[in-house]
């Protein structure tokens, strides 16, 4: 089945509102019209507004790095998913390793969020993956799994079908580690299967599955001719216009 190829860039704690407003300026100037391909960009929550002025418009999605699964309430330096869509945002990563790794975040805390996500008709960037020590183990499928599965407890199938899925190996995020194209590839497979399992094939063949764990224009078109990524999460490769364009127009080229 076809699945069309998507990027989407983390800009993590980085770019104020005027600084992001200019990157995302010119990447929308360098990007121009692409149809063969879906973008997202994830600001941070202060820069959101200033971004999404610019984006209006164009071809390119405007996200966020993260909600609270509550739609209000007693809780300090939070952001909930109406406060999102207020701000015309339609995408939202969840459960980054970061967030798993530096603020305790459970699986059931992000489950909290990816039903709150479509509730409010916000699609989710599903994050999973494994440590280095874990993929030492012999682990990898294992904490995937569990990951994702805890990850979507309560999700129906017709939520399911707009899921998107970033598969991120934390040893290489970050790192300039990168999974070789076969390894990805396992991993990304393995999470369709599963995806077959808890959903049905036809749900599990829409399902975008992005790798998340540096992919650069020096390895993007490797990864992305592999069956089962459909596209990337991107890092450090999305704070400069010129090399997230360059993995944009890797991903038209494959088909």
């Amino acid at each position: 089945m076809f699945r069309k190829k998507l990027i989407a860039g983390n800009w993590k704690m980085n770019k104020t509102p005027a600084d992001g407003a200019a990157l995302a300026a010119e990447l929308v100037t360098l990007i121009g019209k692409l149809p063969e391909v879906d973008i997202v960009i994830c600001p941070p929550f202060t820069a959101l507004e200033a971004v999404g002025r610019i984006l209006d418009g164009s071809i390119v999605k405007l996200g966020a790095q993260n909600m609270h699964p509550d739609a209000s309430g007693a809780f300090t330096g939070e952001v909930s998913a109406p406060m999102l869509r207020a701000l015309f945002a339609t995408h939202v990563i969840l459960g980054h390793s970061e967030r798993r790794s530096l603020f305790g975040e459970k699986d059931a805390f992000i489950n909290l969020k990816v039903l709150s996500a479509f509730k409010n008709q916000l699609r989710p960037i599903l994050c999973v993956g494994e440590s280095l020590a874990e993929r030492e183990a012999g682990s990898t499928l294992r904490v995937v799994q569990t990951q994702l599965e805890a990850g979507l407890e309560g999700v129906s199938k017709e939520q399911a079908a707009s899921l998107i899925i970033a598969y991120e190996p934390v040893w290489a995020i970050g790192t300039g580690k990168v999974a070789t194209s076969d390894q990805a590839q396992e991993v990304h497979a393995f999470i369709r299967g599963l995806l077959t399992k808890l959903f049905t094939e036809p749900v599990a063949q829409r399902v975008r599955i992005l790798y998340g764990g540096s992919m650069k224009p020096a390895n993007a078109l490797e990864l992305l001719a592999q069956k089962d990524i459909d596209g990337g999460l991107i890092g450090g490769a999305a704070l400069e216009a010129r090399s997230f364009v360059e993995l944009v127009q890797a991903a038209a080229t494959v088909k």
